[in-house]
């Protein structure tokens, strides 16, 4: 792609997230939205793929119907109340449409269907971006309206979207498909709690931002899409293999890693909430997504193919680790002792 191309693309990326986050009024936020869409399509349909085009039709059809119902959600309030500001919703309908749209935004269950497929027909980059920097913007809208949404309806989702990231992720081989059901099941983690405690959903979505970028630009450096490929990579690059055993470790909540933090934090502000049968589903809930982190890991640091079939090995590289990769993985792996400022701030 033109690199002039590249850069009119990341600067409206950037202008959208920019003017939703910071928007007062249901318009300026919608026509965020809108730029961000149509500034990531030509990104994840760039390499002519037959499965690209696929995959940025399905995300142009599925952000145009959500984006749709923001619209008409924010419409509807207007019409009743005579407010357009995004903190006064407060009718029960728009409050409604609304958490169907960001879920659909988002790809919470049972609005998760796309996601999957939009992120295997994407490269790793932009499935880095579709998982972190374009969740932030619905993720925004949803903390600055959580006191107005019904928190039954967004624990339903959230349970659903642990159970079915965990379960539907179990049996997939394409890395890139198992991180967007990790995606899914991190998602549900930050809606069961958003309407508790906004800023730990918030601080949750930066931590999980922070590990899923480790992990995604890890294997972009030794270009593995399939768990056949990250079983050779060893040879290629060895000291980032290990790292990237434990990078996955800390994205599935282990102690002492950083990913614990939030998922600690979580079931506390829930039991406190008295919500603990809640917190204790999700936390088992969570196990299934332990389960195929582990496979990840066991893969990347596996020495020999576990079939007799000869695999083609990779050669050795000695070039630097990427310094972004280095500081991202350590502080995936290393964040868990500053809890105590990120408790005094929650």
């Amino acid at each position: 792609m033109n690199p002039q191309a590249k850069l009119i693309f990341a600067l409206s990326l950037t202008l959208g997230t920019t003017l939703t986050i910071s928007s007062n009024h249901w318009i300026m936020a919608w026509t965020g939205l809108e730029i961000n869409t149509l500034a990531i399509l030509p990104l994840i349909s760039k390499s002519h793929h037959p499965r690209a085009i696929e995959a940025a039709t399905k995300y142009f059809l599925v952000q145009a119907a959500a984006s749709t119902l923001v619209l008409f959600s924010s419409m509807t309030n207007a019409w009743h109340t005579g407010q357009w500001d995004i903190t006064q919703l407060s009718h029960p309908t728009s409050c409604l449409i609304l958490t169907v749209a960001l879920a659909m935004k988002l790809g919470l269950v049972p609005f998760h269907f796309w996601f999957p497929e939009v992120l295997q027909g994407s490269s790793l980059i932009v499935g880095l971006l579709l998982s972190t920097l374009m969740k932030f913007p619905p993720i925004t809208l949803l903390y600055l309206t959580s006191p107005s949404l019904k928190p039954s309806v967004l624990m339903t989702m959230a349970i659903l979207s642990t159970a079915l990231g965990g379960w539907m992720g179990l049996n997939q081989t394409q890395t890139r498909k198992i991180l967007a059901f990790s995606s899914i099941s991190h998602l549900g983690w930050m809606a069961i709690i958003i309407a508790y405690s906004p800023k730990l959903a918030l601080l949750n979505f930066y931590l999980y931002t922070l590990m899923t970028a480790a992990v995604f630009l890890s294997l972009n450096s030794i270009k593995a899409l399939k768990l056949s490929t990250l079983m050779t990579t060893w040879t290629k690059a060895p000291s980032l293999n290990a790292i990237l055993l434990l990078t996955l470790l800390s994205l599935a909540g282990l102690p002492p890693l950083t990913g614990f933090l939030p998922k600690w934090l979580i079931i506390q502000e829930l039991t406190k909430q008295e919500v603990a049968l809640a917190a204790t589903i999700i936390a088992l809930l969570s196990l299934l997504g332990l389960f195929f982190y582990l496979r990840l890991a066991y893969c990347a640091t596996i020495t020999l193919p576990p079939h007799t079939t000869n695999h083609m090995k990779q050669w050795y590289n000695n070039k630097p680790t990427n310094t972004m990769v280095a500081v991202l993985t350590t502080m995936s792996l290393m964040l868990l002792p500053i809890s105590p400022i990120n408790l005094a701030v929650v």
